[in-house]
């Protein structure tokens, strides 16, 4: 499932520090989209385990030339894929079944003073989702949609 060697490309030799492991119930759920500020940002590698998700990354680096971007992939029990998700970009997913189980290793602690999200839905990002949103948390429809002078986050 994780082998240090192998992201030591890409990831250097810092240390898995955290495991987190989420369920989430119905299809169509989304989650996200999460990072945290620095000094605190962190890298995270997303598998599924049970089910299937649209899993998301947007760039919100303020120098990169991605800048508010966003990647896609399916992830599902079936075909095993993992999505590393860099410092400076924020993550979340959409469930494509019922009872998805996701697996997280986090290079830095959670840490709630760092916690950033950006609004699911922002116009601005507009991400393309495979289907009709059903349930959202309140803390994620509340985030702010991003402001024009939003320049992002230095690492």
């Amino acid at each position: 499932m994780f082998c240090q060697n192998d992201l030591r490309d890409i990831h250097g030799d810092k240390p898995i520090v955290q495991v987190s492991y989420s369920l989430t119930i119905k299809k169509g759920t989304v989650r996200g989209m999460h990072f945290q500020y620095p000094p605190k940002s962190k890298t995270k590698l997303v598998r599924c385990l049970q089910g299937s998700v649209f899993d998301v990354i947007v760039d919100i680096r303020n120098s990169s030339p991605t800048f508010l971007q966003w990647h896609g992939e399916i992830l599902s029990e079936e075909n095993m894929k993992k999505l590393y998700v860099p410092q400076g970009f924020a993550h979340g997913f959409q469930t494509l079944q019922e009872n998805c189980r996701l697996l997280y290793l986090h290079d830095e602690y959670y840490d709630l003073s760092h916690e950033g999200g950006l609004r699911y839905s922002d116009p601005r990002i507009g991400i393309n989702r495979p289907l009709e949103i059903t349930v959202t948390s309140e803390k994620d429809r509340n985030y702010p949609l991003l402001k024009p002078e939003f320049s992002g986050v230095a690492l």
